[in-house]
C-alpha cells in the first residue's frame, strides 16, 4: 500500500499536531527526519557565517563545530602586493562568537583565510596548525544618492606616501555621502527645528595602506533615513580601550565591535536631543554625548529646542549622571566668531550661495526680534551659538575640555561648571571668562606680543576648530598636551581678501594650567596652503602606539560653487612625534568627510 497516497494534508496536519509518528518516508518527503546539519564545515570544525550581525559583510565566523576552540590565531593572506591582516584571538571571543571571527576580507574576492587553534574534545586537546579557508566576501554596498558628486560605490584613494614603520597601519574613514532627497524628508521639528536636517548617509569603512577597503559598514539594519529615531550623521567614532567602538547618529549612541555584534544601541535619554560630532568613552566608564536640551526654558521665558550646546554624562546602564549646560556656563551672546563665519559653510550646513557672506550685528539682533529659532548660526540658545564638536574628559581633576566651533575656543570645564581656562583670542569675553584665557608664550615661558587677534613668535589660536583632545600619555594634573585641527575659517576674526588665502593647520599646545600659559609646540598645514584647507570637520590624535600625530584633513579642496558636483578630497597623514614631514599621506577621493583614524587589530581580537 502506498502510504503517502493515503494521507491528505489535513490528515496529516492532525497527525503532526496530535504528535503522532509517521513512517519514515512521510517525515522524509514532509520536512526534517531527526537531527541533520545540512551545510557544508569546509574544514576540520565548523561551517562558514560571512556577515554574522548583519552589519559587517567583510567579516566572517569559522563555526566551532560544537568543539571547544582555544589559542586561536588568523591570518587573511593578502593580494599580490598587499597588506598583511593577522591577529591572535582571545578565548573569550572564541566563546562569544561561538568559532573563530574573520575580519578584513577583501570585497567582491576570494579571500584566502589560514587559522590556527586547538580543538578541546572530551578533555583532550588536538592543535590543527595552518589550516586554510577559501571565503568569498560581497562587494560593497551603499545607496545612490542621484548626485553627480558620487560615481563610485565607495570613495576611492590614491597612496601618496607610507613609511616602512606604517605600513601595517589600517585607517577608519567616517565619512558620508551629501544628502539625498530620501533622507530630507525627515526633519525634526520640521521645518526649522533641530539637527535632524543633518541627515547624510553613512560612509563608514577602514581601509589598509594600500588603500584597499578591508571593512565596511552595512548600516541599513539599524539606520533609516526616513524614521526620525534611527537616522541622522554617524559621528563621534572612537575604538575604546576594550577594542570596541563607540558612536552615536540622531537620536541614539551606540557601541559595537569590528564583528558587527551591538554590544548596545540606545535612545538618546529623554531631555536631550540631536547627538552629532562627540561622544567620548571616559576612563570613569561613563560616556560624554554632545546633544542639545530639547525643551529649555530661557531667562526671557520662551521654551526653545537648543542646538550642539549640552553634554550629557551616562553611566553604563543609560542613567545621566551629569550635564553640562554651555548656555549657562559660556556667553551664549558672545559673537565675534559669529560675525566672522563664512556663511557658506557652517560646519555641515553648507550653502554655495552664501559663499563669503558673513553676519552683521543688524542680522543677529533681528533673530531676537522676530524670534527666530533653529539649527542657524546665531547667538543666544535656541540657536547654534556654540557648535560644540568634541569633549574630552580629563580624569586627574574630574574636568571635561570642549571644543566649540563657533566661539573658535577650546574651553575646559570642572565638574562644578566653572570654567578652568580658555584657550582662544582674548576679544569679546566678559570680565569673568576673560580672566581664564590662556597667555601665549615662548619656549622659555616668556609672554608673547599679540594684537589684534594675531601674535608674535609664530604662534597662533585655531579658528573654527575641531577635536580639542587632551594627550593622556604625555599630560598629567599639571601640564596639558592637546592636540587640535585648526580649520582656520575667520582666522584673526575676519575673511581675507581672497578665499584662496585660507588654511587649516593640525596643532599641538603645551599648556602649563597652574601658569594659566599656553605654548604651540607644533603645527602642519599652512604650508599647504588652500588644496589642504578644510573649511569643515577634521581631526588630529595622538597615537600612543607609534608616538606619532595622526592628522585628517577631512574637507580638503572643498570648492562650495561646485559642492552638489564635486566632492571634497579628504587627506590622511601620519606623523612621527616633533616630525613636519608626514610619514604617510592617502587621499580620498570625492567624498564627503569627517573624521578618521588608527584602528588596532590587536586591540579588537587579542585584547591588547
Amino acid at each position: 500500500m502506498n502510504i503517502k497516497a493515503k494521507i491528505t494534508p489535513v490528515a496529516l496536519a492532525i497527525a503532526l499536531a496530535a504528535g503522532f509518528g509517521l513512517p519514515a518516508a512521510v517525515q522524509a518527503s514532509g520536512g526534517g527526519s531527526g537531527p541533520a546539519v545540512t551545510y557544508v564545515a569546509p574544514g576540520q570544525i565548523g561551517e562558514i557565517v560571512v556577515n554574522p550581525y548583519k552589519i559587517a559583510p567583510l567579516t566572517a565566523v569559522i563555526k566551532n563545530g560544537g568543539y571547544q576552540l582555544k589559542d586561536a590565531t588568523v591570518r587573511v593572506v593578502p593580494k599580490q602586493g598587499g597588506q598583511e591582516i593577522s591577529y591572535k584571538v582571545t578565548d573569550t571571543l572564541l566563546r562569544t562568537h561561538a568559532g573563530i571571527p574573520v575580519f578584513g576580507l577583501y570585497p567582491d574576492y576570494n579571500n584566502t583565510v589560514e587559522v590556527s587553534y586547538t580543538i578541546v574534545d572530551q578533555g583532550q586537546e588536538r592543535r590543527v596548525e595552518k589550516e586554510q579557508y577559501r571565503i568569498y566576501a560581497p562587494a560593497v554596498y551603499t545607496p545612490v544618492n542621484g548626485s553627480m558628486a558620487q560615481h563610485h560605490n565607495m570613495f576611492e584613494t590614491e597612496v601618496v606616501k607610507v613609511d616602512p614603520e606604517f605600513k601595517d597601519r589600517l585607517y577608519l574613514i567616517n565619512n558620508f555621502l551629501s544628502t539625498a532627497p530620501k533622507q530630507a524628508r525627515v526633519v525634526w521639528n520640521n521645518p526649522t527645528g533641530g539637527a535632524l536636517e543633518w541627515n547624510y548617509y553613512p560612509q563608514n569603512a577602514i581601509i589598509d595602506t594600500t588603500g584597499e577597503v578591508r571593512w565596511y559598514m552595512f548600516v541599513d539594519p539599524i539606520y533609516d533615513p526616513e524614521t526620525i529615531y534611527h537616522s541622522g550623521i554617524m559621528m563621534g567614532f572612537h575604538m575604546n580601550q576594550d577594542g570596541f567602538l563607540t558612536f552615536g547618529y540622531g537620536q541614539r549612541y551606540a557601541k559595537y565591535d569590528l564583528m558587527g555584534r551591538e554590544v548596545f544601541n540606545r535612545r538618546l535619554p529623554t531631555g536631550y536631543a540631536d547627538f552629532s560630532h562627540a561622544l567620548d568613552p571616559a576612563q570613569n566608564g561613563h560616556l560624554f554625548l554632545r546633544v542639545s536640551s530639547s525643551d529649555y526654558r530661557r531667562p526671557d521665558g520662551k521654551r526653545v529646542h537648543t542646538v550642539r550646546d549640552v553634554i550629557a554624562e551616562v553611566d553604563q546602564n543609560g542613567n545621566v549622571v551629569d550635564d553640562f549646560r554651555l548656555f549657562e556656563i559660556l556667553d551664549p551672546y558672545r559673537d565675534v566668531v559669529i560675525k566672522t563665519l563664512d556663511q557658506g559653510a557652517v560646519c555641515l550646513n553648507i550653502d554655495a550661495s552664501q559663499a563669503g557672506k558673513t553676519l552683521s550685528a543688524e542680522e543677529l539682533a533681528a533673530m531676537d526680534k522676530n524670534d527666530t529659532f533653529g539649527d542657524i548660526p546665531g547667538v543666544g540658545p535656541g540657536r547654534n551659538w556654540a557648535h560644540v564638536n568634541s569633549v574630552d574628559y580629563d580624569p586627574t581633576d574630574d574636568s571635561i575640555i570642549i571644543s566649540s566651533r563657533h566661539q573658535s575656543a577650546v574651553v575646559k570645564i570642572g565638574r562644578d561648571k566653572k570654567v578652568k581656562w580658555i584657550l582662544a583670542t582674548p576679544t569679546g569675553w566678559k570680565e569673568d571668562l576673560a580672566k581664564k584665557v590662556l597667555t601665549p608664550v615662548d619656549k622659555d615661558g616668556k609672554p608673547l606680543k599679540c594684537e589684534n587677534n594675531r601674535c608674535e613668535g609664530g604662534f597662533d589660536w585655531t579658528w573654527t576648530q575641531h577635536t580639542g583632545w587632551r594627550i593622556d600619555s604625555k599630560s598629567d594634573e599639571h601640564v596639558i598636551y592637546l592636540s587640535v585641527f585648526d580649520n582656520g575659517d575667520g582666522r584673526a576674526l575676519e575673511q581675507p581678501p581672497l578665499p584662496d588665502m585660507k588654511y587649516s593647520r593640525g596643532v599641538i599646545y603645551k599648556i602649563d594650567q597652574d601658569k594659566m600659559t599656553v605654548q604651540q609646540i607644533w603645527e602642519y598645514g599652512k604650508e599647504r596652503g588652500h588644496d589642504w584647507y578644510s573649511p569643515v570637520t577634521s581631526l588630529v590624535e595622538y597615537e600612543n602606539d607609534k608616538d606619532s600625530v595622526f592628522v585628517y584633513s577631512a574637507t580638503a579642496s572643498l570648492d562650495l560653487s561646485k559642492f552638489n558636483t564635486e566632492a571634497p578630497n579628504p587627506c590622511i597623514n601620519e606623523f612621527h612625534w616633533g616630525s613636519v614631514e608626514p610619514s604617510v599621506e592617502i587621499r580620498i577621493k570625492s567624498s564627503l568627510g569627517y573624521q578618521a583614524m588608527p584602528i588596532s587589530v590587536e586591540r579588537a581580537f587579542s585584547g591588547k
